[in-house]
């Protein structure tokens, strides 16, 4: 296959791999969907250039809901190659729910999949700020079919040293979602000046790997990784939707060598019966990372056994305040630690701003991060320190080395008659009981203690729930922890509300129990 057109020659600067090995897989997705990375920059180069054909200009934003599709990262890859923000919004969302970001990102065009019924509901009576819709699938009468648009489109010509960037809305997991947003950045000049290429080569990819994706798009660690990988010339195999037998099936399938993965996905491809994990040829993964939720030590040592010193973590946020990396062999050193930061110094602070000794837990303060949340200075403002440092909530403790290790979100401490429990450290244990699927510790009112910690356990086997497990896990979590931090009551349940990154919902959980009579 010949380099994609001269006129798409912006979009072979962003992705050079267009223009060395056009033919070579850029996106492979598991619905059977593919690209080259010449196709691929021929459609960047031809979306962006529609966009700034309809007027839209460096800084504006579009939102993009679909699917995870080789079509969704063309999407993102236009949009940053025009100078625009764009919205990734989850497609779990009701229509008012997309309404509101819509809004208050100021979003001006919005690229849609037809497999996402919501997308009919978004009206311009209840979006009157999109002024421009396509529609990627069956077609609808108030949207335009995008790839008839995409046919016509001229060819991006650059008017820009600048390069778009992701506008995330924070998952919501402690409140309604937020927009985090940064300065625009110039573009690099080639791949390896890329600070995230510098990321993903924290754990080896190069050109000539191959880079699962297992989680969707609409993350924010999922898109910056997956067109990072594009960037620097991998071939990327998508998931649609995470499972974990499939997940071992494309590793095999593509020879996988790289990939990003989060703490319940680990969990559920552990679950897996012993002939599909142990018959599985994995042997050519090389790095994998995993971020999103802390991982407890058992289940981490579980997958160092099976897949080998491969697996590297680090801890971060949509927000970008703070960033830590450890590798396998550092943390099999360190178990329980995220890593030392890479981007700025860290600070254990105390509830009065002071600093914390090593080994003491506190509210972690993170230097050099610039970024803002959209239309709420407050929220900027309680989450600045003085000195122009930047929290997201997040609690942990440094060691003597500078090793971070997280404790909690300090909106999950539980006050039990005065003494402060993370439930983190419970979930730790109880996760890695063979006949826990999965588990979340919050706190319950008490009339006695003001709060007590109680945990909610799905099962392994839901036929097994009941009295007598509950008093094993109870004495499980006994035998690891001091007993004021093991949970006053074991509840059981079929689900956990988690997004599909793996982060729990706990606020949603205790309102449910709230409401349900649980405390």
């Amino acid at each position: 296959m010949r380099p994609p057109a001269e006129a798409a020659r912006a979009a072979v600067r962003a992705l050079p791999r267009a223009g060395t090995d056009p033919g070579r897989p850029a996106v492979i997705c598991d619905s059977g969907e593919t690209l080259t990375h010449g196709e691929l920059a021929d459609r960047v180069s031809r979306l962006a250039g529609e966009l700034r054909r309809r007027g839209l200009n460096v800084g504006d934003v579009v939102a993009i809901l679909s699917e995870n599709s080789p079509a969704y990262l063309e999407m993102t890859w236009a949009c940053r190659l025009a100078g625009l923000y764009h919205v990734t919004l989850n497609t779990g969302f009701r229509a008012d729910e997309i309404a509101h970001i819509l809004a208050d990102s100021g979003a001006r065009a919005l690229l849609a999949s037809a497999n996402l019924p919501v997308h009919a509901e978004l009206t311009a009576a209840l979006a009157p700020g999109i002024l421009h819709r396509l529609l990627r699938g069956t077609a609808h009468p108030l949207w335009e079919d995008y790839e008839e648009v995409l046919a016509a489109a001229p060819h991006f010509v650059s008017d820009t040293g600048l390069e778009g960037d992701l506008l995330q809305y924070s998952s919501g997991t402690t409140g309604r979602p937020k927009g985090i947003r940064r300065p625009l950045r110039p573009a690099p000049r080639s791949a390896a000046e890329d600070m995230f290429a510098l990321l993903v080569g924290l754990i080896g990819v190069q050109e000539d790997s191959v880079y699962l994706c297992p989680a969707p798009l609409y993350h924010s660690a999922p898109i910056i990784w997956t067109m990072t990988a594009l960037r620097v010339g991998a071939t990327v195999v998508l998931s649609t939707k995470f499972d974990p037998r499939r997940t071992l099936e494309l590793i095999e399938e593509h020879r996988v060598t790289h990939g990003q993965f989060v703490p319940t996905m680990f969990t559920r491809m552990l679950r897996l019966p012993e002939a599909d994990r142990l018959g599985s040829d994995l042997s050519s993964l090389r790095g994998v990372v995993h971020a999103a939720a802390p991982c407890p030590v058992g289940v981490k040592r579980a997958m160092m056994d099976w897949w080998g010193p491969i697996i590297h973590e680090y801890w971060s946020s949509s927000e970008g305040a703070g960033f830590t990396f450890i590798g396998p062999d550092e943390w099999l050193a360190h178990p329980g630690s995220v890593g030392r930061s890479l981007l700025g110094a860290l600070h254990i602070l105390d509830e009065d701003g002071r600093d914390l000794p090593a080994g003491e837990p506190g509210l972690i303060w993170a230097e050099g991060v610039d970024f803002e949340y959209l239309n709420d200075p407050a929220k900027d403002s309680e989450t600045t320190s003085r000195e122009g440092w930047r929290t997201v909530g997040d609690i942990g403790r440094l060691d003597e080395d500078g090793y971070l290790y997280l404790t909690d979100r300090s909106s999950f401490m539980i006050i039990s008659g005065g003494v402060n429990i993370y439930p983190q450290e419970a979930e730790n244990v109880l996760a890695v009981h063979p006949l826990v699927q999965d588990v979340a510790v919050v706190g319950l009112p008490d009339a006695d203690l003001g709060e007590v910690a109680v945990a909610v356990v799905q099962p392994v086997d839901p036929g097994a729930a009941g009295p007598d497990l509950a008093a094993e896990l109870a004495d499980w979590c006994a035998g690891s922890l001091a007993r004021y931090k093991c949970p006053r009551r074991v509840l059981f349940t079929e689900e956990l509300p988690r997004s599909d990154t793996g982060k729990l919902f706990k606020h949603r959980l205790r309102d449910t129990l709230l409401r349900e009579g649980g405390a």
